[in-house]
């Protein structure tokens, strides 16, 4: 699928995120089995530049220190993995789309999302905050 970065600029961010248990989906086929399965995964829709972008992977990774947390975390990168991006979003139903952005699916359901709006100026430790209350809410 057509990328519109050079794939050496989103290598360090991919495995940041994998050395941390994050699966990166590549492929629709990728996003479906996530997606769909059942419990909570979280998905991290990741943008390769700006500052909201920079905040969101460390804040997502923070979040998974917490205590409860969903039962599998995955990730697209917008921009590169176009497909596997949009068809993630077709899951976010009622969303706009952002990116970064941060969905919390249960049971194939989309139950928390913080968007773009949400994650701009917040530091990772305020976007982690947001993102383990929604685990203490959905995830058991």
């Amino acid at each position: 699928s057509h990328s519109m970065y050079p794939p050496e600029l989103v290598a360090p961010m991919r495995t940041e995120l994998i050395q941390a248990g994050v699966r990166s989906l590549e492929s629709t086929d990728d996003v479906d089995g996530a997606l769909k399965s059942a419990g909570t995964t979280m998905v991290v829709v990741n943008s390769v530049c700006g500052c909201a972008a920079a905040n969101a992977r460390p804040g997502a990774l923070m979040s998974l220190d917490h205590g409860t947390k969903p039962d599998n975390v995955v990730t697209v990168f917008a921009g590169v993995d176009r497909d596997a991006v949009d068809r993630a979003r077709s899951y976010f139903t009622g969303y706009m789309p952002s990116s970064p952005s941060i969905a919390l699916m249960k049971d194939g359901e989309c139950v928390f999302m913080l968007q773009r709006h949400e994650i701009e100026g917040r530091d990772p430790a305020d976007i982690a905050r947001a993102l383990t209350g929604a685990f203490d809410t959905h995830c058991s």
